[in-house]
């Protein structure tokens, strides 16, 4: 199997249909109505070479090389998404970026690392380290790694950030009070609470345990509250190996958490580096009730593995760690492999550096790298995915500031931002509710607090999201479509809300229908969905969309899940060796958006709101708010309309109008005659799931069609279309808030 199938790209074009015949569908279309709203001018502006782009993540040890083939990159390219980011998935493994394989410890071949920021041989390859110091049993990568505070070892223990400790962040330590959970797995009678310190050790912490609703895992906010066990509260601990009894009569909980108020600021013997000395040390934990003999009767299971141990979730990890602890299983694109590629298309490229499993040092020395390298780079993204990783907001807060302050002493222009949300849903946290921060405010609330406090929200100079919305794979996807413009227009508003000034650029830093697997993603559902959220998101006012699966995937397997599904967030459905086996629905609506709906690259492009409306003397419309139709008006550089219609009806087509309203009684206008049309649904595009082997049946391009006159346009089921005419000129607007936002300072 060649490594690019040959199939054909451009679109078929059609000889110009008579006026009276639509372009497809069917006698019963319900006939439709968009209205572009010209009379309130653009809502954004955009040039398609800064909004329209994919990203390229971290990936199993061996598929960087065959990823990065000539045949792959060609195909990658040819979908005509232009601006690039790069996502770190280290930071979401917990562990260690080496962006360059070579560096230096901070303590021969251990501690803290900083990779070398001296150019020499190209940087092909980049690779992650494993945490010894780790807390957190689950992570959002493999998740294949455990907690040190159940693993039956003694001579193991999890560590805090030191970079948490007073001495870095210059504030009183009570502002990042840190704490670990642990999960009994189902409601425990608990009465006693045996820790084992390591150096340093707590003096003053409380041991509590939560009361209210059960939750599967200690994110969201379920109703409830942290209630300290009657003896719970120490104020001179000593360390060592220490037994509490915490009530007289046992509590049933699942959750248990002990909050760490104040450090010991001791370092184990022989160390010399003073991030030894910093934060909190705790060997293992056991919980469970008090036996006559004096022991714990302990609750939780043990094991040097992720699902053989019960699950520990900890406030923060410290990024020491061995030349040893290198990840045999992960590797990350070196950083000049990408920009050899032709991806970035010459273009500065959106760059992470870690932050949560990582030092300001080792950032720092990527951008003094990039500089000597005369890498383009258009922004710095400071960590990946923060609050799914149950980091309170004021920690991230002062590691961002840190981190940006090590930036700036390297490049005081560098556009910096953060923090790629794994969602935009608005809940606090319960894993740090309660504490004496501040009030349970949703996690951005407390972080633009945390740096508007200290005159620092200009630091923040974008925000990036991921969006995927749909956890249920088992749901039906025409819901689950209908729902999702307004989903996303509602998180948006919703960040605003929050506090974020209306002039902080947006970044959707990754987009796909679910984080799991499901055939919406690599069937006709999955194109549809793309083209809704780039859609909304642009005309919400969104700089820059950068979609998820750029590269070539094999299917995903999700058995757990009721309906057992194979998919990917993918253009290109690969076998094992990453060779390209077929586009997917996904590839073919991208490329739509990107050549047909947007035009000439480098220049303007201004949307303007569309709304549909029915036709309610067809007595088949239902109200305008439940058509499973969206609309979104380009004004292209060229002069001419492009409008995007997608229609999420599995069995309905419509026969659609276009008409322009500028707020005046005179009679609308609508687009003016012959009108390029591009078409993409089931005609072009059937899936055939059949497990890991599922594949397209049919994979065309979208087909092309030429109107003669201005006639209803026919748009079929479960489709995506694109119209491209003239229309009416519109009063351009010049003004500074339709430039595009997220490229006024790129370097």
């Amino acid at each position: 199997m060649p490594d690019f199938p040959s199939l054909p790209v451009a679109g078929l074009v059609v000889a110009l249909i008579s006026a009276g015949l639509p372009s497809g569908g069917t006698a019963a279309a319900t006939a439709l109505t968009v209205t572009i709203d010209l009379g309130g001018g653009p809502v954004n502006g955009f040039t398609p070479e800064t909004a329209l782009g994919a990203g390229v993540d971290g990936h199993a040890r061996g598929d960087i090389a065959a990823i990065y083939r000539p045949a792959t990159l060609r195909a990658m390219r040819s979908v005509g998404l232009r601006p690039l980011t790069y996502r770190l998935r280290t930071e979401l493994g917990i562990e260690a970026w080496h962006w360059n394989p070579n560096g230096s410890w901070s303590d021969g071949t251990q501690g803290y690392w900083t990779s070398d920021d001296r150019p020499a041989a190209p940087i092909l390859e980049s690779y992650g380290y494993r945490l010894p110091r780790r807390g957190n049993t689950i992570d959002q990568a493999n998740d294949d790694g455990y907690s040190r505070l159940a693993d039956g070892d003694l001579d193991t223990f999890w560590k805090s950030n030191p970079y948490l400790d007073s001495r870095y962040t210059g504030e009183d330590n009570r502002l990042h009070p840190q704490w670990l959970i642990a999960d009994l797995g189902q409601p425990t009678a608990v009465d006693a609470m045996r820790i084992v310190w390591g150096i340093p050790f707590a003096t003053r912490y409380r041991v509590q345990y939560w009361q209210g609703e059960e939750v599967a895992l200690p994110d969201g906010y379920p109703a409830g509250q942290w209630q300290t066990f009657p003896a719970g509260e120490v104020t001179h601990e000593e360390g060592g190996d220490r037994t509490l009894r915490l009530a007289g009569q046992a509590v049933v909980a699942r959750y248990l958490r002990v909050l760490l108020e104040e450090s010991s600021n001791t370092a184990p013997a022989g160390a010399t580096d003073p991030r030894d000395a910093l934060g909190y040390a705790v060997r293992e934990v056991y919980v469970g009730t008090l036996e006559a003999s004096g022991e714990v009767h302990d609750a939780l299971r043990r094991a040097a593995s992720r699902d053989g141990q019960s699950h520990f979730f900890v406030s923060s990890t410290d990024p020491w760690h061995r030349a040893i602890d290198l990840d045999p299983a992960v590797e990350q694109a070196g950083i000049d492999r990408v920009y050899a590629s032709g991806l970035t298309h010459a273009l500065p490229m959106l760059v992470p550096v870690g932050v949560l499993y990582d030092t300001p040092e080792n950032a720092a020395a990527l951008l003094r790298y990039l500089r000597r390298r005369g890498h383009a780079v258009r922004g710095v993204e400071l960590g990946e995915e923060p609050d799914g990783q149950y980091v309170a907001p004021e920690d991230y807060g002062t590691l961002y500031l840190q981190t940006a302050d090590a930036l700036r002493a390297v490049d005081p222009e560098v556009p910096l931002g953060g923090p790629s949300f794994q969602s935009l849903w608005e809940e606090p946290m319960m894993a740090w509710a309660g504490t004496a921060v501040g009030p349970d405010q949703p996690w951005l609330a407390r972080l633009l607090h945390y740096l508007r406090e200290r005159g620092r929200l200009s630091d923040l100079a974008f925000l990036s999201f991921e969006w995927y919305p749909f956890d249920d794979v088992c749901a039906a996807q025409a819901t689950q479509l209908q729902r999702a413009p307004g989903l996303l227009t509602e998180s948006l508003a919703n960040l605003h809300r929050q506090g974020l000034p209306r002039s902080t650029p947006l970044l959707m830093s990754e987009y796909g229908y679910s984080a799991f697997a499901t055939p919406a993603e690599v069937d006709l559902a999955g194109a549809l969905f793309n083209a809704d959220a780039v859609g909304t998101f642009l005309t919400e006012g969104g700089s820059t969309a950068y979609l998820y699966g750029y590269e070539p995937s094999p299917l995903d397997h999700e058995p757990e899940r009721k309906c057992d599904t194979w998919g990917n967030n993918a253009l290109f459905v690969s076998d094992h060796r990453r060779r390209i086996l077929a586009r997917t629905a996904s590839y073919h609506g991208a490329r739509l958006l990107a050549r047909e709906w947007a035009g000439q690259p480098n220049a303007r492009h201004r949307v303007y709101r569309a709304r549909v409306d029915a036709d309610f003397a067809d007595e088949q419309a239902g109200a305008s708010e439940a058509l499973p139709l969206s609309a979104y008006a380009l004004l292209r550089p060229d002069g001419r309309w492009a409008v995007l219609l997608v229609n999420k009806d599995e069995q309905r087509a419509w026969k659609v109008s276009f008409r322009f309203a500028r707020g005046e009684p005179d009679a609308p206008e609508g687009l003016h005659g012959p009108a390029d049309v591009y078409q993409f649904s089931a005609a072009q595009y059937v899936w055939r799931a059949n497990g890991e082997h599922g594949r397209p049946r049919r994979s065309r391009s979208p087909r092309h069609l030429v109107l003669a006159e201005r006639v209803p346009v026919s748009v079929p089921p479960w489709s995506l279309t694109v119209v491209r005419s003239a229309g009416p000129v519109a009063a351009l607007d010049e003004s500074a808030s339709l430039q595009p936002q997220s490229e006024s300072r790129a370097r």
